[in-house]
C-alpha cells in the first residue's frame, strides 16, 4: 500500500477535484479523499477493478494512506482527510479531443462503450462541441488511458443521452446490432461478475462510514451496484 509523503496540490479539473501528491514509491497521485464522497471513492474501486478484469487500459491505480499529520489542522486539506483514499497515477498524457477519436482502433472503442453500458456510466461524453471523455491519449504511444469512475452505477442513468452522446457512440450501431459482439461482451461480464465479493471484500472499511467516527453510514448500496450489474445475465440486458 502507497504512502502519501507529499500533498503538491489541488486539480481544477473534475467534479471532485482530487488533490495531487507524491507517494513514498516516488509516483504522483490523484487522490480523492472524504471530501469527494465515499459513493465516488467506492465507484471508483469497484469499476476500475472490473474494467481491468475486463483488460480496459485503465490508469493504474491502489489504495493510499494519507497520514494524519500531513493533513493536520489546514483547512485546504480537509476534502482529503486523512486515512486510505483512492489513488490513481498521473499519466503523461491529454485529454482525447474529437479529432483524436478516429485514431482509436473500434474494437477498443467498442470495448469501453459496452464496459459504460454495463457500470450504467453517462460521465464520459465527446462530441464536435466539447464535453468529458474521462480519456487521456498519448500520441507517442498510441495508447488511449481510461480515467475517472465516480460517477458509475447511475441510477438515473438516461439510456437516449448515453447512445447520443457518448464519445464511442459512432460505434453503438456495431455493438448494439451485432449479436456475436453483444453475446461476447455479455459473457465477459458474467465471467467477471464472479470477482463480485473478492472486490467488495477490498473495500476499506472506513468507506462505509461518512464520518471519520464511523457512526453514520455513507450513502451507496453494494446490493444496488450489484443489482445494476447483474443486468448482463438478463436476456434484455442491451434493449433497455
Amino acid at each position: 500500500m502507497v504512502q502519501i509523503v507529499e500533498i503538491m496540490g489541488r486539480s481544477k479539473q473534475g467534479n471532485t477535484q482530487p488533490f495531487i501528491c507524491k507517494g513514498d514509491d516516488e509516483k504522483v497521485y490523484f487522490v480523492k479523499g472524504m471530501g469527494a464522497g465515499r459513493r465516488s471513492q467506492v465507484c471508483e474501486w469497484i469499476a476500475g477493478n472490473l474494467a481491468l478484469q475486463c483488460s480496459l487500459p485503465v490508469a493504474p491505480f491502489c489504495l493510499v494512506v494519507v497520514p494524519e499529520e500531513l493533513v493536520g489542522d489546514q483547512l485546504s486539506y480537509k476534502d482529503l482527510g486523512a486515512g486510505l483514499a483512492f489513488g490513481s497515477v498521473r499519466q503523461i498524457s491529454t485529454e482525447l479531443n474529437y479529432a483524436g477519436i478516429e485514431s482509436i482502433p473500434d474494437d477498443i472503442q467498442r470495448a469501453v462503450l459496452a464496459f459504460d453500458w454495463w457500470v450504467r456510466n453517462e460521465d464520459r461524453t465527446l462530441s464536435e462541441s466539447g464535453g468529458n471523455p474521462n480519456l487521456l491519449w498519448s500520441p507517442d504511444r498510441e495508447e488511449l488511458i481510461v480515467i475517472d469512475h465516480n460517477q458509475a452505477f447511475d441510477p438515473k442513468f438516461a439510456v437516449e443521452e448515453f447512445l447520443n452522446y457518448h464519445v464511442f457512440s459512432m460505434v453503438s450501431h456495431s455493438l448494439f446490432n451485432d449479436v456475436l459482439y453483444r453475446d461476447e461482451f455479455a459473457a465477459l461480464f458474467q465471467s467477471v461478475l464472479n470477482s463480485w465479493q473478492a472486490i467488495c471484500d477490498t473495500i476499506p472499511e472506513e468507506w462505509f462510514y461518512a464520518d471519520a467516527e464511523m457512526t453514520v453510514s455513507a450513502d451507496f448500496s453494494l446490493d444496488a451496484i450489484f443489482n445494476i450489474l447483474e443486468r448482463c445475465t438478463q436476456d434484455n440486458f442491451w434493449n433497455e
